[in-house]
């Protein structure tokens, strides 16, 4: 477990493996700690950074304060300048994904490849209000009440169905976690952040080759939002995933690692005649 400071805040991460830089961005309920499964495949690879952002896992909480996600485009900066590193490739999910395409925007010569998974390029009203109903439901400091309101959504009802005992296990591990008034602050905070993003204006501004992956059941961040935010990348790809929902990388994991791993290393790029 590491640290380093900023601002007078401690910001936690993890360091595995050695090789060209992959940093992974958390998913908006995530930690950390959400990816150790991938860490001995992604490790073999790379060397795999993981941060937990502003409010999330062992990184400072900012009680009281409001903030947008501009605060955590800012932390990934000096979390390069901690490390001496001039460029990194970068894969995100959900919120991750929006806060690793607002780096790329504003920062193109410090990503070398991007992969996102189910991540737009704004939110919409639709979201925002999803966001809203989870804020509302975490103010009632009833753990059930918010899993049921966050949870089943977030996976396809394809994987629900068929991994019953496996969510059932899920529930059990996360409800302590949502009965907690700190855990549910920092959720409340990190849904608001996530309001006034909107990268459109700069997409074009990515110049990193940037893989978009969608899900088809994914009813968080629908395709139809990930084929517009594709359609205005310089240098993007799309890829869709059949049967997943929002929480891609748990439904298919064999299929999050080797996209991830394939589309950082391929050397072939283009195919010439």
């Amino acid at each position: 477990m590491s640290f380093f400071e900023t601002q007078g805040k401690q910001i936690h991460y993890e360091s595995d493996g050695k090789g060209r830089p992959v940093l992974i961005c958390n998913g908006i309920m995530m930690s950390t700690k959400s990816w150790i499964p991938f860490v001995p495949s992604l490790s073999e690879h790379f060397r795999v950074l993981r941060l937990d952002f502003y409010d999330q896992g062992e990184s400072a909480i900012l009680e009281g304060e409001t903030y947008t996600q501009d605060i955590q485009v800012e932390l990934i900066k000096v979390f390069l300048e901690h490390l001496n590193l001039e460029k990194v490739s970068i894969v995100g999910i959900s919120y991750g994904g929006e806060v690793a395409l607002a780096f790329a925007a504003k920062y193109p010569q410090k990503v070398d490849r991007l992969v996102v998974f189910n991540s737009c390029s704004y939110t919409n009203p639709w979201l925002k209000d999803i966001g809203r109903g989870w804020i509302k439901s975490g103010k009632t400091r009833d753990g059930q009440h918010y899993y049921q309101t966050t949870i089943p959504v977030i996976y396809s009802p394809t994987f629900y169905e068929s991994h019953l005992d496996w969510m059932k296990r899920r529930e059990a591990v996360l409800l302590p976690i949502f009965s907690n008034p700190e855990f549910l602050d920092r959720m409340e905070r990190l849904t608001l952040s996530a309001e006034s993003y909107d990268i459109r204006p700069d997409l074009q501004k990515i110049i990193a080759p940037t893989l978009v992956v969608s899900a088809e059941e994914d009813y968080l961040t629908p395709i139809a939002n990930q084929e517009a935010l594709v359609k205005e990348l310089v240098r993007g790809e799309w890829i869709k995933i059949p049967g997943a929902g929002h929480a891609s990388m748990y439904e298919k994991p064999y299929l999050f690692t080797s996209l991830v791993i394939g589309f950082l290393l391929a050397k072939e790029t283009t195919y010439t005649i």
